[in-house]
């Protein structure tokens, strides 16, 4: 499962915005954001930030935004888009170490994030980390699929995810009120060969328990 994702985003930089569009809608951050809804004036993480779509969907609705990503050049594509007055605190960081200090986040939230991780259980145990208690982790990702040209050409280490696995992860990890459903959007994608992915979107979503 060796991969060079970290090169491959570095090198998108700037152009990542267009590309994303063409994979999915703008309806993924709506439905990512109406799990969490009641959020202005809290503080949320962006994590795989790469250049704000899930960032922008929360500086909207009035939350302090700590953006997370392991690209340099899209962290600095997003400070580009949101410049005064919405400041983002963006942070170089790995997913398994995360640069958040423990319980200083109200929210957390990782888009199309998960299967780009080495080890996302503890990515998601990283996650509830930095959650405060009774903060809540709203995670988009794909269902399991069998398209290896997405390993080899956009280098996902993982053919996206059983949701009962994600289930158990959040669960294991201290969750409360783990519930996982459909996002009601695909993700497409080409290989350079012409074969065509259509992959459904699922969001889960829990709740860290006050005094865990």
């Amino acid at each position: 499962m060796t991969t060079n994702s970290k090169d491959y985003f570095e090198q998108l930089g700037a152009d990542w915005d267009k590309l994303q569009a063409s994979f999915f809608s703008d309806a993924v951050r709506d439905t990512a954001l109406s799990v969490a809804a009641g959020m202005r004036g809290k503080t949320a993480a962006d994590l795989g930030a790469g250049t704000g779509f899930i960032t922008e969907g929360l500086l909207r609705s009035g939350l302090q935004v700590v953006a997370v990503d392991q690209s340099p050049a899209m962290l600095n594509a997003l400070r580009r888009k949101f410049p005064d007055p919405y400041p983002v605190d963006t942070r170089v960081g790995d997913a398994e170490d995360l640069p958040l200090a423990a319980e200083t986040v109200d929210y957390a939230f990782a888009n199309m994030y998960l299967h780009h991780v080495q080890d996302p259980e503890k990515a998601i145990q990283e996650m509830v980390r930095i959650l405060k208690p009774g903060g809540r982790l709203v995670v988009t990702d794909v269902d399991a699929h069998d398209f290896e040209f997405l390993r080899t050409e956009q280098h996902d280490r993982w053919l996206g995810f059983e949701r009962q696995a994600v289930r158990d992860w959040f669960r294991d990890a201290g969750l409360n009120g783990v519930a996982v459903d459909c996002a009601g959007e695909t993700c497409s994608a080409q290989s350079q060969d012409g074969e065509s992915a259509n992959l459904a979107i699922f969001v889960v979503s829990g709740t860290k328990l006050i005094g865990s």
